[in-house]
């Protein structure tokens, strides 16, 4: 359950554990070990203030509505790691309504269109970025996962801490 607390608040995409278990290893395989201290994930908002009630009240109220396919349509090379990039419209209309509930509390971040993106590979350098997305592009054929709900977590200058789900439900 959703604790209003002093922490900035990070709200991410629930998805499919099974979708999320490609990904996963994917990380565990090419993130740096020392660095890899969070799963696969796709961020929503990155700093939301963890004191307003308006937060958790609006993903319930967000919540029902049907789970969303998002088409995983690519692999983007950042300079230092590799993403997998999503075709979402649902997702980036869902994103913008959330924004404009969010307004008076975004910071730069997250005032943004939506990129939705995976990161499976960072903080490297930038020729081991380019080996990896040389290499999973070669195979590469677009795949879609379902996103479930959505997800808080309380930032802790590295690790997250899990708050709280609100999984989509009609």
């Amino acid at each position: 359950m959703f604790q209003l607390q002093s922490k900035p608040v990070i709200v991410t995409l629930e998805i499919d554990p099974s979708d999320m278990a490609r990904f996963n290893t994917l990380r565990e395989l090419y993130f740096p070990a020392h660095a890899n201290y969070l799963e696969a994930h796709l961020t929503l908002f990155y700093r939301l203030p963890g004191m307003e009630a308006v937060i958790p009240e609006t993903l319930q109220q967000f919540s029902r509505r049907a789970p969303i396919t998002l088409q995983v349509n690519g692999i983007v090379n950042f300079g230092t790691g590799v993403a997998y990039t999503l075709h979402a419209p649902k997702l980036e209309v869902l994103h913008r309504d959330l924004q404009a509930v969010f307004e008076p509390w975004l910071v730069r971040q997250d005032r943004q269109p939506l990129r939705p993106h995976i990161t499976i590979q960072n903080k490297v350098t930038a020729f081991k970025a380019a080996q990896l997305h040389a290499q999973l592009t070669t195979t590469f054929t677009p795949f879609d996962i379902t996103a479930t709900g959505f997800g808080t977590w309380a930032y802790l200058r590295g690790p997250w801490k899990a708050l709280d789900k609100f999984m989509f439900q009609e």
